[in-house]
């Protein structure tokens, strides 16, 4: 299964990576339009069996920026194109070359931070176990990053009111990652990104499904 899976992940992100290679361009263009800066930022993460991973992003935000390690909607930090980008997750295109190195999947758990990583070690040893990826079920289920996010507090509001439901979940895809698995959650995240549909992942089983009215939700905060 392994093998097949990566596989998977090789032809996907080298035809996605030729494919949209005009949209790259473009919005390196902009990001460098938009503010003095580097195209690229670097977040550090905890990735594959706990090996050290320095995610590549689009720059966001402007040069010399500091604060939380999370962004919540109306983030100063954010430039007008990196506010655009954190809205439509184009920031993560660039991760696509790390899926083509091996360092990550195209479906799996978002890599975090140390320090996040630190206060639920048992459960990171399971989830440390898969590849992380572009997209996964904590994604899917708190699709609105940053829309609910505390603002005054969005570090602590993470800590205890998110995290815990995004370790659960990704507990959840380690123990039954499968290419199927991985084919719904694509498919889910294409219908959340392109046609703005709210999924619903049910907790115990990573179960997907179009949610028939709208909820309210404790959204996911997006990393700086």
């Amino acid at each position: 299964m392994r093998a097949l899976k990566r596989t998977f992940d090789i032809v996907v992100a080298a035809t996605a990576l030729l494919v949209l290679s005009p949209v790259v361009a473009l919005i390196a263009t902009l990001v460098v339009l938009d503010s003095p800066g580097p195209v690229f930022h670097r977040a550090e993460r905890v990735g594959f069996r706990g090996r050290p991973l320095r995610m590549l992003k689009f720059r966001k935000m402007h040069r010399g920026a500091r604060g939380a390690a999370l962004t919540a909607n109306g983030d100063p930090r954010l430039t007008r194109i990196g506010g655009l980008l954190a809205r439509t997750r184009l920031d993560e295109l660039p991760q696509l070359w790390h899926v083509l190195r091996g360092d990550m999947s195209l479906v799996g758990p978002r890599p975090e931070h140390l320090g996040f990583v630190a206060r639920h070690p048992s459960d990171y040893r399971r989830i440390l176990s898969v590849r992380p990826g572009l997209t996964g079920l904590a994604q899917l289920a708190f699709a609105d990053e940053r829309g609910v996010l505390d603002a005054s507090d969005p570090v602590g509001h993470y800590l205890t009111a998110i995290l815990p439901q995004k370790v659960a979940l990704d507990r959840v895809y380690a123990s039954q990652c499968s290419v199927l698995q991985d084919l719904r959650i694509l498919v889910a995240t294409a219908v959340t990104l392109v046609l703005r549909l709210p999924i619903a992942v049910h907790r115990d089983t990573g179960r997907l499904t179009l949610r028939r009215r709208p909820q309210h939700q404790t959204a996911l905060a997006g990393h700086a």
